[in-house]
């Protein structure tokens, strides 16, 4: 009831299920706008890889930035490039005469998209830093898993159980439909954030840029558990992009399903997600960070394998199912933790330096799916290449899983 009377934390909570559900719209229509321009994986992977390359380019700095700057003009800042961006889309959807593109007619088509991407992409690591960090300055730090667990739980649903299928009714209406729509959420959440009153920080002079950004790594060298799992994250990540690259793709042509389909099989993973938000404080509470993180792990590993040996949508949408579920069970554990250990006026850059091992896999984790699918279809046909990326990504949360049994302690 204490969070239901917070103000900023209404605000917040409401333009983090906005935006989520304008990203879980173009999280299928961005990849289906690329299968329509070309079929071949690794172009396709090139506009994931280049929506994620930010994570590693600009986490660092961005940490910093978060720590000088009004994280609330940030977050609104972000909101209006990405409103602008995306309606460079609708007019590169426009521009074509038709869709889908003949084989071999729409490189460049997909590489201006790549670079509209590349941009989002940049916008995007700055506004979910602020986010996420602005978050234990209106909650009290007992509110923190509660908080984090609604607000994970809200943007899984809007994001994955709305947002997917949603997308599909609107490609449906037209290509460029779910990008107009996609602007429009990040017009309404810029405004709600606006909206937000922070009381105001005690003037401080900031470091020079080298030395403030030292001082992160210098808190993260002194608490190796957060490194631990900032390397942990890299690596999961990693293997979820090479599998989420490509799903489009193994939808259309494993599954058989089309845009309506593929948007219902991606609500799927909402619903372990929701389930996960609700129960994941209470799953913490009772065994732990540690064996939280392992049930989290077993889950991913799950989803991965039977992506792996299935062919059957139902199957897949329980895979999906079952790794968000995992995913609500980690973050919530994580995040919390966090937030809850790292001084406020260094969680910008802590914060961003775990973004960068843990984020800053994900473009190569999704050039590697691409990478796979199109080295290896010649030899091993299409459907068994278009698996590969989940048995590798199997194969990754083992060894992780392994890693944290053996080497994680606290």
């Amino acid at each position: 009831m204490l969070l239901v009377r917070n103000r900023n934390y209404r605000l917040v909570f409401s333009s983090a299920a906005i935006t989520n559900l304008g990203d879980g719209v173009s999280t299928l229509a961005l990849p289906w706008l690329a299968t329509l321009l070309t079929r071949d994986a690794m172009l396709v992977a090139m506009v994931a890889t280049a929506q994620r390359l930010p994570w590693f380019l600009l986490s660092l700095p961005a940490g910093v930035w978060t720590d000088r700057m009004d994280r609330r003009v940030l977050m609104v800042r972000a909101d209006v490039v990405r409103l602008l961006l995306t309606m460079l889309i609708v007019a590169l959807v426009l521009s074509a005469t038709s869709l889908p593109l003949p084989d071999g007619t729409g490189t460049p088509m997909i590489l201006a998209l790549a670079l509209v991407a590349f941009l989002l992409g940049c916008a995007e690591v700055l506004r979910d830093n602020a986010a996420q960090t602005i978050l234990p300055s209106i909650v009290a730090k007992a509110d923190l898993e509660a908080a984090n667990g609604q607000m994970w739980s809200a943007e899984r649903v809007m994001g994955e159980f709305i947002g997917p299928p949603l997308a599909g009714v609107l490609i449906a209406m037209g290509v460029a439909v779910p990008f107009g729509f996609d602007a429009a959420t990040f017009a309404v959440a810029a405004v709600l954030i606006w909206l937000m009153v922070l009381p105001p920080s005690a003037p401080q002079t900031p470091a020079p840029f080298k030395e403030a950004l030292l001082q992160g790594i210098r808190w993260m060298r002194a608490n190796p558990v957060i490194l631990q799992l900032a390397v942990m994250l890299g690596v999961i990540n990693a293997c979820h992009m090479a599998g989420l690259t490509i799903l489009v793709l193994y939808a259309q042509e494993v599954l058989q399903l089309d845009a309506i389909g593929t948007g219902l099989l991606m609500t799927a993973g909402a619903v372990g997600s929701v389930l996960g938000g609700l129960i994941a404080p209470r799953i913490c509470r009772q065994i732990g960070l540690r064996a939280s993180m392992i049930f989290g792990l077993i889950a991913f590993g799950t989803d991965y394998a039977l992506f792996a040996l299935t062919g059957s949508a139902a199957v897949a949408g329980l895979a999906l199912a079952i790794g968000g579920f995992g995913a609500m069970v980690w973050n919530v554990a994580t995040v919390s933790f966090r937030q809850r250990i790292i001084p406020d006026d260094i969680l910008g850059r802590v914060n961003s330096i775990y973004r960068f091992f843990g984020w800053g896999s994900m473009p190569l984790g999704a050039l590697a799916g691409g990478a796979l699918v199109s080295l290896t279809e010649g030899d091993l046909g299409r459907e068994l290449a278009l698996r590969l990326p989940f048995v590798a990504a199997t194969t990754g949360i083992v060894l992780v899983l392994i890693y944290a049994l053996t080497r994680l302690r606290r």
